[in-house]
């Protein structure tokens, strides 16, 4: 199985990254974006666990390392 995970910004959490990009389209005329904001992605091989399994240590690993929960959301896909 493949695992894809995104981890973006809270809401309300400040995104200088993301100001610098949307400031790097307005100065190449894309002024139609806004509210830019990034994240981060991950893809992951899962092997030896069935997808309940795979999920419950999916959501732990995405708690304990690659997010940091204070100021950040996650979500993930599992793929077949």
């Amino acid at each position: 199985m493949k695992a894809k995970v995104m981890v973006t910004l809270k809401e309300g959490v400040l995104d200088p990254q993301g100001q610098a990009i949307e400031g790097a389209l307005r100065s190449l005329g894309y002024e139609e974006f806004k509210n830019v904001r990034q994240g981060k992605f991950f893809e992951l091989t899962i092997q030896g666990l069935n997808k309940g399994c795979a999920e419950k240590k999916l959501g732990e690993i995405c708690q304990k390392l690659l997010s940091n929960t204070v100021i950040e959301n996650y979500r993930f896909e599992i793929l077949d």
